[in-house]
This record gives C-alpha cells, sequence and structure tokens, in this order.
C-alpha cells in the first residue's frame, strides 16, 4: 500500500467522527471567536471535529498566521452554487456538485488589502495554489455536497480512501495558457483539510528567479511550469508542497550537477526509481524539459572556479 493510500485510509477516521451528535459537537465548550450570522460563519479557535475547515495565512482582522476553524454544518449553510460536471478526474463520469466559490471565501475570511492568493492544504501536505488569474479563469469551488449527498456518503477516491474533508473542483475546464508543451492544468485536490489566504507575490516571490528574464527565456518559461506543477509536492524555505522529500534546493543541485538523470527523472520517475511516488510527465518535450533544468539550475550554489 502507498504511503498517500496508506493516510488516505486513516483519514476514513474524520468519518467516524463526522457521525457524532449534533448535541456533543455544539457543546458549551465550544471556542466560538465570532458569532455565526446569514453572512459568515462562526470562527473556531480550536476543531470542534476532525471535519472542520481550518483556515489561516492572512484572516480578517486577526494577526497574520492565525489560525481559525470553520464547521462543515456552517458552510453548507452559506448560498450553494450547483454544477453538473464531467471533466474531473476525482469523479467517474457527470456528477453533480455543489460548494462555495473559493473567491466568496476569500471576501469572507481573507484581507482585502493582502490576500489575492488562496492556497488549499491537504492533510499529506500536498498543495494547490489558486492565484488571482487562476480564480478569475477557473471559479474553483470549495466542493460540500457530491450528487447531493453529505461528505458521509461520498464515493472513495482512486486510492481507496475518503476524499474528504473537502476536495476542490470547477464548474468546468479549459486551460487557459500553455507554456511548451506544458498546459494550464486544473488544481483538483481532495483530502483538503486546510485554506490559507495568502499575498500572491509573497508565495510565487520565494521561487521566483533572480534576475531580469525575458518571458521567452527557458528560465522564465521553467519558473512558469514549476510555479504551477512542482511547487504542489516540493517546498523552498517553508513555502510550496512538502509531500516530496525533495526540496527546491536538492532539485536545484540535482539540475545543476546531473541534469540529463534530472530531466530522464521528470518525464519517468519510475524509470529512476522503480519506488518513485511522483506522475510521470510522459507528455513533456525536450524543450520543456531543458526549461526546467535551466530556471533550478538557478538555485544551485555558485561553484567557485578553481
Amino acid at each position: 500500500m502507498s504511503g498517500r493510500a496508506m493516510l488516505l485510509l486513516m483519514l476514513s477516521l474524520w468519518i467516524v467522527a463526522s457521525s457524532v451528535p449534533r448535541l456533543i459537537l455544539a457543546a458549551p465548550t465550544s471556542p466560538i471567536a465570532a458569532p455565526a450570522s446569514s453572512e459568515q460563519p462562526a470562527l473556531l479557535t480550536a476543531r470542534s471535529s476532525p471535519g472542520d475547515l481550518e483556515i489561516g495565512g492572512e484572516l480578517a482582522g486577526l494577526a497574520r498566521g492565525t489560525v481559525r476553524y470553520v464547521r462543515y454544518e456552517d458552510l453548507l449553510a452559506l448560498p450553494l452554487e450547483t454544477y453538473t460536471i464531467s471533466d474531473d478526474t476525482n469523479f467517474k463520469g457527470k456528477t453533480e456538485i455543489s460548494g462555495v466559490p473559493l473567491t466568496v471565501l476569500a471576501k469572507m475570511f481573507g484581507q482585502a488589502d493582502h490576500s489575492d492568493m488562496i492556497v488549499a492544504i491537504c492533510y499529506d501536505k500536498y498543495r494547490s495554489n489558486y492565484p488571482s488569474d487562476y480564480l478569475a479563469a477557473h471559479h474553483p469551488i470549495l466542493v460540500l455536497k457530491i450528487n447531493v449527498q453529505l461528505r458521509d456518503k461520498w464515493p472513495m477516491s482512486e486510492y481507496g480512501g475518503p476524499l474528504g474533508p473537502f476536495l476542490i473542483s470547477h464548474p468546468t475546464f479549459k486551460p487557459s495558457f500553455s507554456v511548451l508543451s506544458h498546459k494550464d492544468e486544473a488544481q483538483i485536490p481532495f483530502g483538503v483539510t486546510r485554506l490559507d489566504f495568502r499575498t500572491e507575490a509573497v508565495v510565487f516571490g520565494m521561487i521566483h528567479p533572480e534576475g531580469n528574464w525575458a518571458k521567452t527565456s527557458q528560465v522564465w518559461q521553467g519558473y512558469r511550469i514549476a510555479s504551477q506543477d512542482c511547487y504542489r509536492c516540493h517546498s523552498l524555505y517553508g513555502e510550496g508542497g512538502e509531500r516530496a522529500s525533495r526540496s527546491w534546493l536538492v532539485l536545484a543541485a540535482w539540475a545543476a550537477t546531473d541534469g540529463t538523470r534530472f530531466e530522464a527523472y521528470i518525464r519517468k520517475p519510475q524509470s529512476i526509481q522503480p519506488c518513485a511516488k511522483m506522475p510521470a510527465h510522459s507528455g513533456y518535450d525536450d524543450a520543456t524539459l531543458a526549461a526546467l533544468t535551466a530556471y533550478f539550475t538557478t538555485f544551485a550554489p555558485v561553484r567557485k572556479s578553481k
């Protein structure tokens, strides 16, 4: 059993917790920081159940880094949008989803003068980034119901575990850009436990290549690809996903010292390391792989000449 599959099975514990009577979840000791209303759910200072949505980053009216929690039941009380979709690989065939747009949640919880990006964090430390242009182009939805069913009735994921506690989908998805052989990818994570409301310039600024690079340069092209793809699993100084064991700097050192093997690993990881869990990028052509190599090399330590 893969590590992700095992984590998925472990997460099924929240299903049991979700069946606890509401009287227990709403006990007088629930740490409510703000009253619930028809416009905004109550914010809790601690979890009332394992299935609460954790929110953080830059929250309106709170110090940066503050964490709060929102109950699933309170999110359900918000106005929901419903769509019938057929292009989300988390589902088989046509599926009806109902939920709240991420942009609505950003207006409720994020700091208007800072938060222009949403980061979805999963229980296995995988992250999906939703910058402002993606939010505008694709209208991502925090899914709360699937085929009218509440999450304790949701189907299993392809790994055999639950899709919840939350997942993100779209009414439809059409790529809005392409860089070489990389096309804009649908960010449709399941197992989402937390949403961070962040500043786009800070999150992407961490992996921005130093110097002034033309938009047509290999380095800039590599950056555009890596910021959407690699950043979901690989981290740099606390930003980015942490699902992968190799950090941004490890990838940089690999790209700088053995570019051929680095590119082979991206295209077909299992050909280099049979136990690799990274998905293959067989559709990436040589130019795309070269751009990623050029970009990551900029983060490698400068080697002094002898």
